[in-house]
């Protein structure tokens, strides 16, 4: 397993407190469970012209369906919103340190993103990504996801936890910064969800049919 180093903390920087409010979407009994994730993978350096946050999604499919869907750095598009097409350095393999360019559907403030792994855990189902270039509005923009399953009472399912920390922007306040991602995340793992859900049924009724 190999992991980007942390940025390092400036005098005025804070650590973030993800791991101390529940996130919409999942129970306290969950999240319960998840806080020692969160505080391990889902801590940033904050302060002042940053701004972050953590997002969950409760997925009625298996976790080993979830990760082989977030893990691909080189297919974002099958769960991504508004990403119009991707494309990995050639040549490279899905290790840390490969990037992709994504180009960006019209109609949003942005046209290209070039994007850097930073994480790639098979084993803990972890994954991250940094924003390093590219036509944007996301500067400074990194970002863990991390999939844990559940198996409780004789049903099985997932939670997702994404998080980020990015720039505010000049002329933009942190609430409107984070609106705007937040926004975007949201509809990524609501993608997500339907897409995993489809495929878990979909494996189901073969089960059923064979």
């Amino acid at each position: 397993m190999a992991v980007s180093k942390p940025a390092p903390f400036s005098s005025f920087s804070q650590t973030t407190t993800h791991h101390l409010t529940l996130p919409p979407g999942i129970s306290h009994d969950e999240f319960h469970d998840l806080i020692p994730s969160i505080t391990q993978l889902h801590t940033y350096s904050d302060g002042p012209g940053k701004c972050s946050s953590l997002l969950a999604k409760r997925i009625s499919a298996p976790h080993d369906l979830v990760w082989s869907i977030v893990r691909r750095f080189d297919k974002p598009q099958a769960y991504k919103h508004f990403i119009q097409s991707c494309a990995v350095e050639q040549g490279s393999q899905m290790v840390v340190g490969c990037t992709r360019k994504v180009n960006v559907i019209s109609g949003l403030p942005a046209d290209t993103s070039t994007e850097r792994l930073d994480i790639l855990d098979d084993e803990r189902r972890v994954t991250g990504f940094s924003i390093i270039g590219g036509e944007h509005r996301l500067r400074n923009y990194r970002s863990v996801t991390t999939v844990h399953g559940f198996n409780r009472n004789g049903k099985i399912w997932t939670v997702v936890l994404e998080s980020y920390v990015v720039d505010v922007p000049e002329g933009n306040t942190e609430e409107d910064t984070r609106l705007f991602a937040d926004t975007v995340v949201k509809l990524n793992l609501q993608k997500l969800a339907s897409v995993t859900e489809g495929l878990a049924r979909d494996d189901d009724n073969d089960g059923n049919n064979s």
